[in-house]
Formats: structure tokens, sequence, C-alpha cells
């Protein structure tokens, strides 16, 4: 995969409704919600141009049998890919550009903290600049290195995460 970090663009927002649409129309009684999520849900963040996309489902393992409507969509189907509960679905091979991260209505611990960290980014400029610039210094580092981006990253997006659920529960 390709990494590289970019400025924010006020697009991203408009992609994202755009995809969440199609894959609304493919789901219709299964969609619950969706979110977008991610660095590109966050007005100022340096990011992959790859938007995220949080799904909320009605019955995780009946959205196995879109599959198909999915591939129709462009994605690659990735089944749990690593987080038990989950599907992942991915688009754009080396140059992403959607992944979908979808879970049933009620695991709420993963939706949640999902959520919490992008909320928390988006009320925190400081955290915000921060990961934006290590994000930076990482692609350039790793510029074809998906696992040597993603463990720079590590330690930063789990210390973020405790504050953002604590924080989360706070501003309730």
């Amino acid at each position: 995969m390709n990494i590289k970090v970019v400025d924010y663009d006020q697009n991203w927002k408009i992609g994202y409704e755009k995809e969440e649409q199609s894959i609304k129309s493919i789901l219709q009684e299964e969609w619950v919600n969706s979110f977008h999520i991610g660095s590109t849900s966050v007005p100022g963040l340096r990011a992959k141009p790859i938007i995220d996309i949080l799904l909320v489902v009605n019955d995780i393992h009946k959205l196995d049998s879109f599959s198909k409507q999915f591939q129709d969509l462009g994605y690659e189907v990735m089944g749990e890919f690593g987080i038990t509960g989950r599907r992942y679905f991915r688009k754009g091979g080396d140059n992403r550009t959607h992944q979908i991260h979808a879970f049933q209505y009620n695991n709420i611990e993963e939706i949640e903290r999902h959520l919490a960290f992008r909320d928390y980014l988006r009320e925190h400029p400081d955290v915000c600049k921060e990961y934006g610039d290590l994000k930076s210094k990482l692609a350039e580092k790793y510029p074809n290195d998906i696992d040597g981006y993603g463990d720079g990253k590590d330690a930063f997006v789990k210390s973020v995460e405790k504050e953002a659920i604590k924080w989360h529960w706070t501003v309730r």
C-alpha cells in the first residue's frame, strides 16, 4: 500500500456521504446507521486520503450475504480481518480510497471506541495537530510499509483512545 499523508480536504465529507448512500441502498433494512470516522472525518487533520466508514447493522452475520453487492461497489471483502465481530471492506487496492468497519448494533465497545476517538480529536486541536505531525513523519519514513506506519502510531493512538473514552463519558 502506498502511504501518503495530505492536508485535510473538505471533499472527504462529500465522498463519505456519497458512499453512505450507496451502502444504504444495498443494505436497506439491515442498515442501522453509519458514521464518517478516521482522520478524514476530523476537520484540519492531516490524513491518508482514505475515507473510513463505521457501519452499524442489525445482524453482522447477515452482512456476509451482501458480499457480491459490496464487490459491485468496488470493495474487497475481508471478513473479520483481525477483529472479532467486525466485517471489514476496502476499496482502491494499493491506492485505497475507502474502508468500511462494520459492527452489529449491540457491539457497543467497538462502536463507541471509534466515535469517541473521532470526537476527541475534533474537540482537542492540540492533540489533533500532534497526531497529524506524527502521521506525516511516519508516512515519510514508511512510504510503502503499512505495518511500520501502523506500528509507529500504535502507542499514540492507544494513549489518546484511553483518554478519549474517559472524556466521552464526561461530556454526555
